[in-house]
This record gives structure tokens, sequence and C-alpha cells, in this order.
């Protein structure tokens, strides 16, 4: 079956994969986008583990304060880079697991990522920094964070 440009634009914009791994998925799919978006979580998940002995030496520290003003959480976000951790995407996972820790009143690491993410029940926090790392091109991890209520 031939991948058409078209099919590998749409998987690249909805996930932000490199174009050429978003092909590989396609092909590999027989030009299933549902499947290819599995087999894009599988290369994620292996390229996070590839990924896991590289030193966190940049990040971000990024609060997340509810629009009731009664919860708030600061998230430490490691990345290897400051390149990466002024990348756009890497900001806005920041904020995305701080409303989810805000959210599911979360209180350990290990808690935190085998919880479904909030915004897409479907993925775990887990999973969520495995895309993102493979998005980014960097080991992403969540190095602390405290969430603080009324």
């Amino acid at each position: 079956m031939e991948i058409s440009v078209d099919q590998i634009k749409a998987l690249r914009l909805e996930t932000g994969v490199s174009i050429g791994k978003c092909k590989q998925a396609l092909v590999e799919a027989a030009g299933d986008m549902d499947a290819a978006r599995g087999l894009l979580r599988e290369i994620s998940a292996k390229a996070a583990a590839k990924k896991a002995d590289r030193e966190l030496a940049a990040g971000i520290v990024s609060a997340y304060i509810h629009p009731n003003n009664t919860v708030g959480v600061l998230v430490k976000l490691g990345c290897e880079t400051d390149y990466v951790a002024r990348n756009e995407d890497f900001i806005a996972l920041a904020k995305d697991i701080g409303m989810h820790i805000a959210a599911m009143s979360t209180e350990t690491t290990s808690e935190l990522l085998e919880q479904p993410f909030v915004k897409n029940p479907e993925i775990t926090i887990a999973k969520l920094i495995e895309e993102a790392t493979l998005k980014i091109g960097e080991r992403i991890e969540v190095a602390e964070f405290s969430r603080f209520s009324i």
C-alpha cells in the first residue's frame, strides 16, 4: 500500500513526531492511522528507554494555579539541555503535568507516573512523558513536585 504525503503530514501534525518516524509507522500499519499511533507509542517507549541513562542537567520549574485559586502546584521537570528547557512543547508538558497533579491530588512521583492523564485517559503520565521524549529528543523526568491546597 502506498502512503500519501497527506497521511504523513496529518500524523506528524497530530503527534509532533518526525516525518521519517511517521512514515515508518504508517508503512508498518498499512496506512491505518490508529495502528500507526500505537506503533509510535511503542517507538516512543523504546526511545525513552535508550535515553534513561543520560544526565539531566537542565529543566524548568513550572507553576499551575487552579482558576478558583484554592489549589496550586509547583513542578520541577528535568531535561538534558537548556535548549530543550526553553522549548514550547517542554514548557507545555510541565504545565499539563502540574494541572494533572492539581486535579488528581497526586502525592508521589511513582503514583503520578501510573495515573491516566486527565486530558487523555487512554495514556498514563509515563506514556505522556515517553511521547514527549520521542518528540523532543531528550530524556525528560519529573524531578519533584509540591501540591498546595486550601
